[in-house]
């Protein structure tokens, strides 16, 4: 494929385009242009330069008949896009001269682009790395979600309580995407199934219209390009004009909010029967749109319906397009008249499934009442579904079961491949949540370890680094990350040594800049930054990092003359709406922030930062700024990470438990680059049997007792006696997630952080081991996996 149209872009050829842009597109002139104007100028120029190769890839896919990757998930963390599109098209020096011959500075532009509210963590942002590299791998591609309106939700701080409000993405042009009404599917639910000579009719009482917005992915050096395809769910009956006839104007508008509650939210509240309902309906929504779709394009090139593993591969995400496979023999059979094993068949060839907890309640479950009224047809299915698996194996593991539809089964037994995120991972899947099915179906889970994309968690977000690794080992690197390697000959070289501490300060000091300007905050940049920015959830164990914190501060202030090494404890996240105890420690960090910050004793020592609406944008500016990552989850319970993946590559060396993709990271930067504690999953599963372990713990532990004492005396809520008593409950008497346990091993290795940070070289040379370490982390290496073993497709260029 032909990539001369990037490589003749000049910056003069871009600042004609942003002005035929700003007066066509955007109808102002330079003199009254606002920044916003700006930026969209600029982000629809540069869109501009995606669709050639975007058309390009589709044509040379349909002129081959390629097989195509379909990846379902509810999220696709993106991120903003200017960015990412500059640097793929390797265009971001042209783009900021343009924006410069236009007395606009391009850093500004940027930054005034909102995040897409399109996720919430991990499973988001894996998912825009996985379309980064399909892309950039020349693998035909589509990635399917929601066009979430307000996405998660904008997090706040209110007495340091989290507050939640509406995130506001839309409220403004979407510069990237381009509206398909053409493309819209009726997505059905509800009603009744009536059987005439042996075949069932679904006879629905509601229905929406799955409406497409396509946003072009574009891979690095703009070689290929593929497409996320996101619904929106709308009305059929966009107005009810008689009722607005009739005076009644809120009745008249009641078809499309209706439908568009659908695509409002990601992750409604489930806690109450509505949030369930609604909840089930999304899921059911984008995934039926999707499966929709992706047959009318089969079809289109005259493909058999026998044939569809052939040229489709479907990859679920996680359990909540496990309606892929009822949805899928719904329609072989209710539309193509095929059997229903032939269906299932084929469906199961189709479709295969990556698994991202160990937590048996984050594996989704619907009441069966609430499903069979909703989807009464696709309950009939997974019935018929269940029969002829337990026909078929003989086992008496059950989909539907105690009045729940199991999705976590129902996506493993529909499936031909499951898979885990990292090594430690998917042999637990083998051993707890799915061990029986693993039995009924050996051989059929295996491991895909999770990866980053380096374009965007290096290239575009390290400047400073990027340019210190292109001096030292030249370029190529952003495509083959492996040749970081080349790295590890000047690791001792006190040159680099040199270099890399500099660009480290230039981040930090970016960071304290942002920090300044957003929070009034200042901070020392010297001093150690100890980052734990992640979803706030107790198997993560923020609540022991602020403990810790705690600890730590009390030791200062007995001992203030003391060596001690300053410390800057920056956290970031959100908390669930509905999850109590993960918001009581979000209040608990930053109540222990505002305490230990105000400490003259202790404040040029120690200080406590958390941000609120932690985001990929904020992720882009803590990520290279960080000397230490915290990635301390009780092990067994992490799947994979890729936040330890991102601050690892970055030159941040890992306190950490052996948890997750944690253990793979130890291996590939070296032990003695890694600062590990705690029980492994085996201990931590033996400790649990152990009567009175937590209370036990923490009556050994003076350094905890006195912290916990301290919270439950007040010492951080203003006296508060019972503000924090679901916590301490929870440490004391249940604990599951072994904080107590791992406490005073955890307090110890922070002292040895301490040390070796004084250490100066021995530090430096440790984080650019980690950097130089990570080339085996790159989300190309994990989509070949899963090219290779599971959806058996291939490059096309």
């Amino acid at each position: 494929m032909s990539n001369q149209h990037q490589t003749t872009l000049t910056a003069e050829t871009l600042r004609k385009d942003i002005t035929q842009h700003l007066k066509l597109s955007i109808g102002k002139d330079p003199e009254h242009a606002s920044l916003y104007d700006w930026r969209m100028s600029l982000s629809l120029a540069l869109r501009d330069r995606v669709v050639e190769p975007w058309f390009a890839s589709t044509r040379k896919t349909y002129e081959g008949k390629h097989k195509r990757v379909y990846y379902l998930s509810m999220e696709f963390l993106i991120g903003r896009l200017i960015e990412d599109v500059t640097i793929n098209l390797d265009v971001e020096d042209i783009a900021r001269q343009a924006m410069s011959a236009l007395g606009q500075d391009y850093d500004t532009v940027v930054v005034d682009e909102p995040d897409a509210a399109l996720g919430n963590g991990g499973l988001g942002r894996l998912a825009a790395c996985f379309m980064d590299s399909l892309s950039t791998l020349a693998i035909p591609a589509y990635g399917y979600g929601i066009r979430y309106e307000h996405g998660l939700f904008e997090q706040h701080f209110q007495d340091g309580q989290q507050i939640e409000t509406a995130e506001g993405w839309l409220a403004q042009r979407h510069a990237w995407e381009f509206e398909r009404p053409e493309v819209a599917y009726n997505i059905h639910f509800g009603g009744y199934v009536s059987d005439t000579d042996g075949k069932a009719t679904w006879h629905p009482s509601e229905t929406v219209l799955a409406s497409a917005y396509d946003t072009p992915t574009v891979g690095w050096k703009g070689q290929w390009a593929n497409t996320l395809r996101l619904w929106a769910a709308k009305p059929i009956k966009l107005f009810d004009l008689e009722s607005f006839n009739r005076g009644d104007y809120v009745g008249a508008n009641a078809p499309e909010r209706l439908a568009r509650t659908i695509s409002r939210v990601l992750y409604p509240d489930d806690t109450t029967e509505g949030g369930k309902e609604l909840r089930l309906k999304q899921e059911y929504f984008f995934t039926s749109a999707s499966i929709k779709d992706l047959l009318r394009r089969f079809l289109s090139e005259g493909h058999k319906i026998e044939d569809l593993d052939q040229h489709v591969a479907i990859q679920l995400n996680d359990t909540h397009p496990a309606i892929a496979g009822p949805e899928l023999v719904r329609i072989l059979i209710d539309k193509h008249d095929m059997g229903l094993d032939q269906a299932i068949d084929l469906a199961r060839k189709c479709l295969g499934y990556t698994n991202h907890t160990l937590l048996p309640e984050a594996l989704e479950r619907w009441p069966e009442d609430l499903f069979a009224r909703i989807l009464p047809r696709h309950h009939r299915i997974i019935e018929m579904i269940q029969d002829r698996h337990l026909q078929a194996t003989g086992s008496d593991i059950r989909i539907i079961e105690h009045g729940n539809v199991k999705m976590g089964e129902l996506a493993f037994i529909m499936a031909h491949s499951v898979n885990g995120v990292s090594a430690l991972h998917s042999e637990l899947v083998k051993e707890t949540v799915f061990a029986d099915l693993n039995t009924t179906y050996p051989n059929r889970i295996l491991n895909q370890t999770n990866g980053i994309t380096p374009r965007r968690w290096l290239y575009s977000c390290n400047p400073a680094l990027r340019n210190l690794i292109n001096d030292t080992i030249g370029t190529g690197w952003q495509q083959d990350l492996e040749k970081l390697q080349d790295l590890t000959v000047h690791l001792d070289e006190s040159s680099f040594q040199e270099a890399f501490r500099k660009a480290k300060t230039t981040n930090k000091e970016h960071l304290a800049k942002w920090l300044k300007s957003r929070h009034d905050v200042t901070l020392d940049t010297s001093a150690m930054f100890d980052i734990q920015i992640k979803r706030i959830h107790e198997y993560k164990r923020q609540h022991m990092n602020i403990l810790e914190t705690i600890a730590l501060w009390n030791d200062i202030r007995d001992n203030p003359n003391a060596d001690w090494t300053p410390r800057v404890k920056i956290f970031g996240g959100k908390a669930a709406p509905g999850y109590a105890l993960a918001k009581s420690i979000i209040r608990l960090i930053n109540d222990v922030a505002a305490t230990i910050n105000n400490d003259p004793v202790t404040r040029e020592l120690l200080q406590v930062v958390y941000p609120e609406n932690y985001n990929v944008s904020m992720a882009e500016i803590l990520i290279p700024a960080s000397d230490l990552s915290e990635q301390i989850s009780t092990a067994g319970k992490e799947a994979s990470g890729t936040g330890n993946m991102k601050l690892s590559l970055n030159g941040s060396p890992t306190i950490g438990t052996l948890d997750g993709a944690n253990v793979e990271i130890r291996d590939h930067v070296g032990a003695e680059n890694f600062f590990l504690f705690g029980l492994t999953a085996a201990q931590a599963q033996e400790k649990r049997h152990e009567h009175g372990y937590s209370r036990r713990a923490i009556e050994s532990s003076p350094r905890l007792s006195r912290v916990l004492g301290q919270i439950a005396g007040g010492v951080f809520s203003n006296g508060d006696h019972h503000r924090y008593s679901d916590i301490l409950h929870n440490l004391y008497e249940h604990d599951y997630f072994l904080v107590s346990c791992d406490f005073d091993e955890y307090f110890d290795k922070q002292r040895e952080v301490d040390a070796v940070y004084r250490d100066v070289n021995r530090w430096t040379r440790m984080a650019a081991a980690n950097t130089a370490g990570m080339g085996w982390f790159s989300s190309d290496r994990t989509i070949r996996g899963y090219a290779d073993d599971i959806w058996g497709a291939k490059s096309v260029i």
